[in-house]
């Protein structure tokens, strides 16, 4: 495939692989082995497995083969391995680096099945977890030690979406070797430039933008050929994570769309931004692409000025504001995926972030009012009267 391609061509032919049939559209590829035609070509397909050959769809599939090598193009990284779900991929990223007795530093603005992940899995296993405030580098500095071995954050925070610097904390542990992981799922592959600003390891759940119409769980892990062959592959291949090739089937199809649905998804999150500032109704409207947001300058150059495809609002009136709100909502549906061409909402306390303790969500700054809003890609007029309908009966 060529290198010069620009992001839309490689979002449609990047990894392609046709059959002898010659056809248009990707092979699903549904099979659980390979036929081996000799004794000996099964030895040495276990021996060395070459770049188009497959042994057991646990290590790799045809078709997933596609997906990953069609998001490692458009990510700008040298390999990728997709993994049944966005939890897997951040799992298998962060455990196959890890043993007793490592440290790992991380945001504490985290969703909280990555919490799980970082202190009741590696941490009942003897990895040492930090957590900082993701949005200050002295923090960082703090926390990371000479022994630190890896980071981790979101690059976005979800719900509160505060915008953490990829360049600033990845030069900070890169001075002590540590290996950084950034989730970056609200960055989305459309706007992000995680490995450029220093990221080591991206991890998506591909069942948000890249499947983008709610039909599918996914994962996909990107990182250095020798990362993704020698680190994470035997951890996942081993565990059992795999992708099946009919939900890759589904995110390469999703791929070829993306950049369309995440910029008009943009759009119409600038637009409602806008539209509910100064709302009487609402204690805050947070939105990295606004002026007022706390990381904006940031955002301009670690995502080109796009704020992404999610809004939080915090309604005055707290839990019942927010309830009479959500209810009254006609267009946008009440769930808690996130990154679909339908607009969704989502009462995070309740709902998404309930596991975690009152405290904790005080200091992530999600309150009973605050509600998150992903914007999908029906008319923008139709949305913005939608919410402020839904306001009026707050």
């Amino acid at each position: 495939m060529s290198t010069d391609w620009k992001q839309g061509t490689k979002l449609v032919h990047g990894g392609i692989r046709r059959s002898q049939y010659g056809e248009v559209a990707e092979a699903i590829f549904m099979t659980q082995g390979f036929v081996y035609e000799t004794a000996e070509a099964a030895q040495e397909r276990f021996e060395e497995t070459g770049p188009d050959e497959f042994i057991y769809a646990r290590y790799g599939n045809p078709t997933v083969d596609m997906f990953e090598k069609r998001i490692a193009a458009l990510e700008g990284a040298e390999d990728a391995f997709a993994t049944a779900s966005g939890m897997a991929a951040v799992n298998g990223a962060l455990t196959c680096l890890c043993a007793a007795g490592d440290h790992v530093v991380a945001a504490k603005a985290l969703f909280g099945s990555c919490l799980y992940v970082l202190e009741q899995v590696l941490g009942r296993f003897g990895v040492e977890i930090t957590l900082v405030d993701g949005t200050d580098l002295d923090a960082w500095r703090a926390a990371i030690r000479p022994d630190t071995k890896v980071v981790f954050f979101e690059s976005t925070s979800n719900p509160t979406l505060e915008v953490i610097d990829i360049k600033g904390v990845a030069d900070i542990a890169h001075a002590v070797g540590a290996t950084v992981v950034v989730d970056n799922v609200f960055a989305t592959p459309v706007y992000s430039r995680a490995i450029d600003l220093g990221a080591d390891v991206v991890v998506y759940s591909a069942t948000k933008h890249i499947d983008g119409q709610g039909r599918a769980l996914g994962g996909v892990v990107l990182g250095t050929q020798s990362y993704i062959r020698e680190k994470l592959m035997p951890y996942l291949k081993h565990t059992g994570a795999a992708l099946s090739p009919f939900n890759a089937w589904l995110m390469l199809k999703g791929l070829e769309t993306i950049k369309l649905r995440v910029d008009a998804q943009s759009r119409n999150a600038m637009a409602v931004a806008k539209a509910l500032q100064g709302h009487e109704k609402l204690a805050r409207v947070i939105y990295p692409g606004l002026p007022d947001h706390a990381q904006h300058a940031l955002v301009q150059s670690q995502t080109g000025g796009q704020g992404g495809t999610v809004i939080a609002i915090d309604l005055a009136g707290g839990k019942e504001a927010a309830f009479r709100f959500l209810n009254a909502i006609e267009i946008g549906v009440l769930s808690n995926n996130l990154g679909d061409a339908k607009s969704i909402l989502t009462h995070p306390q309740t709902t998404t972030h309930s596991s975690l303790s009152d405290e904790q969500r005080a200091d992530l700054g999600i309150t009973p009012g605050l509600v998150r809003i992903s914007l999908g890609i029906e008319d923008e007029e139709d949305l913005v009267a939608d919410i402020l309908g839904a306001l009026e009966k707050a």
